[in-house]
């Protein structure tokens, strides 16, 4: 038997002694951790939910709440349209994971609390919750959020509200398709899309036919039905009464029927396999003889599915700039824990100035979505009304798009680790286009700001006023500010030219936008820096072109 020398490395053994890795991230504070979210939620009016966003920041980094999000994404779901004798089944099955995740939301009311428990500061708490779960598991967010968003379709129909507000108030998560009166809670998904057109709503075939009073029945096919295990649904759909057309009309079609406790007619054919987002399912479901509710007035779909449309938008802001927040602190965590060329990866300039500048761009993202928030608040102005309009459209076309990119730069930063299932980014990276797709994908949304710009020039004052309260904090902005109001007012004038430059529009009116809340609540070397690697003349295509000089460590440390 031969024997070694203490300390004598072992050929053959010593690959196996793992060296210059950093630990998993896990068991940390995502809201004490994250500065610049503490700040922000202080600085728009929601320091008193602190401490329950401490408590959530500290469940969502936990070991246990990060398996059960791996593991919700690996076992996806599975639809059952027959049980074993045949009977109409149509359910989805969830791995267990993913219901203790939600519970979680739902328990910390990041779906309803800002309706629930109205107060000011109240939607921007709502949505500093949403960030901290939709950070480290995203596909529960989305029947989170639809739920969050249907209040405000569903509140001004007596018929629908009384019975179904108090449960989608309610902070218990029951899974189970039950008669509603044993079921203290409920959550709510939607189906608007069909194949014949997607963003063109007036183009679907389902058709809905009065049956008196507050109810039709409907016939179709959805080509995408977000969370079909929910426990109602929005609904657009072709209405007539007594044979005459009503127009396009939004029906709230419940999975268990009143009374009887009846399932409704709401057949699942498949899920979709989609290429993120695998742990919520989404499914293309066939309406027959299905029972609907009237929501608003009949031919009025688009009108009464309208604010839900915009909050969900605002939450697809939220969503992205949550993703990046998960990619810039897994990207940190790495850099400060591996060594390469002689010193760690965070001293390497070329490395932090990446990093500085993926942790700038979550910032202003985060910064737009609380400031949003807060122009959804229940006291909201006729002005701040008015700047929501253009400004919910502006951002999700602009964050939602810098998403993919943000996310592929932070995974770049782990290497071959990054590009890898078993560390979270490269699930975040297949994440993030879905933010920009769903609730309008690029050109829809870019039409949009031009349409609300058209139809309520206050949106467009507003906006001009919010970028007034930092004009003179920086040359660099007030150019493009004035560039851009310029653009604004010739395009108004010119409605042929308009619809060819919507995306040039959108990108200079949120990049506007971020910047003037850069200036306002970010550090003023970092709102400095954010200017000049965005709007400065010697700016860069990709992260990590910074302007001479910058302390990028320092943005670092910060984050």
């Amino acid at each position: 038997m031969t024997s070694f020398a203490r300390g004598q490395r072992v050929i053959g053994a010593a690959t196996h002694y793992v060296e210059n890795q950093p630990p998993w991230r896990v068991d940390v504070d995502e809201y004490g951790l994250n500065a610049p979210l503490g700040n922000a939620v202080r600085a728009f009016g929601a320091e008193w939910a602190e401490d329950g966003l401490r408590e959530a920041g500290a469940l969502v980094g936990s070991g246990p709440f990060q398996r059960d999000a791996h593991l919700a994404n690996v076992h996806t779901p599975v639809a059952h349209a027959h049980d074993r004798w045949g009977f109409r089944l149509d359910e989805v099955e969830y791995d267990p994971s993913y219901h203790r995740v939600i519970a979680e939301a739902v328990a910390r009311g990041a779906h309803t609390s800002a309706w629930a428990q109205p107060r000011p500061g109240a939607h921007v708490a709502r949505a500093a919750m949403f960030m901290l779960f939709a950070q480290v598991e995203p596909g529960h967010a989305c029947p989170v959020s639809m739920t969050h968003a249907a209040v405000a379709s569903i509140e001004g129909s007596p018929w629908v509200a009384d019975d179904w507000l108090p449960r989608l108030y309610s902070r218990e998560y029951d899974p189970r398709l039950i008669v509603d009166r044993g079921k203290a809670s409920a959550l709510i998904g939607m189906a608007m899309t069909e194949k014949q057109g997607g963003s063109d709503v007036r183009a679907g075939t389902t058709v809905g036919e009065s049956m008196g009073g507050h109810a039709y029945q409907l016939t179709g096919h959805k080509w995408f039905c977000s969370a079909p295990m929910s426990d109602g649904f929005l609904v657009l759909a072709h209405t007539r009464s007594r044979g005459v057309d009503e127009g396009l009309t939004c029906v709230f079609v419940p999975r268990i029927l009143s009374p009887h406790g009846m399932r409704n007619a709401f057949r699942i054919q498949r899920l979709k396999d989609k290429l993120g987002n695998r742990s919520n399912a989404s499914a293309e479901v066939e309406f027959d003889g299905t029972i609907g509710f009237l929501i608003g007035e009949p031919g009025r779909g688009v009108r009464a599915i309208i604010e839900m449309v915009q909050r969900t938008r605002l939450d697809c802001v939220l969503g992205t700039a949550a993703g990046m927040r998960q990619s810039v602190a897994e990207a940190v965590w790495h850099a400060r824990g591996r060594e390469a060329f002689g010193a760690l990866l965070v001293d390497q300039p070329a490395m932090t100035g990446v990093l500085a500048d993926l942790a700038l761009e979550y910032e202003a993202a985060m910064l737009t979505g609380l400031r949003l928030a807060q122009l959804f608040e229940a006291e909201a102005s006729d002005r701040d009304i008015a700047l929501r309009r253009l400004a919910t459209p502006v951002s999700k076309y602009w964050v939602c798009k810098r998403g993919p990119h943000h996310a592929y730069e932070a995974l770049e930063c782990l290497g071959g680790n990054g590009y890898t299932e078993t560390f979270p980014l490269a699930r975040r990276y297949r994440e993030q286009p879905v933010m920009a797709i769903w609730e309008g994908s690029g050109n829809v949304i870019a039409l949009d700001v031009l349409r609300a710009l058209t139809r309520d020039r206050e949106s467009g004052e507003a906006f001009a006023d919010e970028l007034a309260a930092t004009a003179g904090a920086s040359a660099v902005l007030d150019r493009h500010v004035e560039r851009t109001l310029a653009l604004l007012r010739r395009l108004a004038a010119d409605p042929d030219e308009a619809p060819s430059q919507a995306r040039r529009l959108s990108e200079d009116l949120a990049l506007a936008f971020q910047a003037s809340l850069m200036l306002r609540h970010a550090p003023g070397q970092d709102a400095d820096t954010f200017i000049a690697a965005r709007l400065g003349e010697d700016r860069g295509a990709q992260y990590g072109v910074l302007p001479a000089g910058t302390d990028a460590a320092a943005i670092v440390a910060r984050h």
